[in-house]
């Protein structure tokens, strides 16, 4: 169906293990089978699937601690400015904002120019739209959207 936004609060309703095709492209090996969460947005009965590991012959490997909070962000990070949340829960990013607070707002990194993470400049994938920022002292200094 889509992307799942950052940061997108979902009711995990149960884990199932199914084969792939192998003309699907997810980002998560596809293995023999792959694990995938079955969920629910929050006020809506449908329901979603989205890959979070692979089984292999007898190995198996899950992600979702790569890919999900269990916890509500906004209480992690309570020492965020309320302005940086507003931003963060508008998918969009602005000036000033770290690395970490750009990945919960726009999504997963494409393209990373330096190994210092905070002074660099990545390229992030927003549900089909590129958005390029340029790090200083983990500070977003330049932003541009393609």
């Amino acid at each position: 169906m889509g992307v799942i936004p950052a940061a997108q609060r979902m009711e995990v309703k149960k884990i199932v293990k199914a084969a792939v095709p192998a003309n699907v492209e997810d980002e998560i090996e596809h293995g023999s089978r792959q694990a995938f969460a079955v969920f629910a947005l929050p006020g809506s009965t449908a329901l979603y699937a989205t890959p979070i590991g692979y089984m292999k012959g007898s190995e198996e490997a899950y992600y979702s601690d790569l890919l999900f909070y269990y916890d509500d962000p906004h209480t992690i990070y309570d020492h965020w400015p309320k302005d940086v949340w507003a931003a963060i829960d508008a998918h969009q990013v602005k000036l000033g904002m770290s690395e970490v607070e750009t990945r919960m707002a726009i999504g997963r990194k494409l393209q990373v120019d330096g190994s210092r993470e905070g002074d660099r400049t990545v390229t992030y994938d927003q549900n089909g739209k590129h958005w390029t920022v340029t790090y200083a002292d983990n500070r977003a200094t330049a932003i541009k959207g393609e």
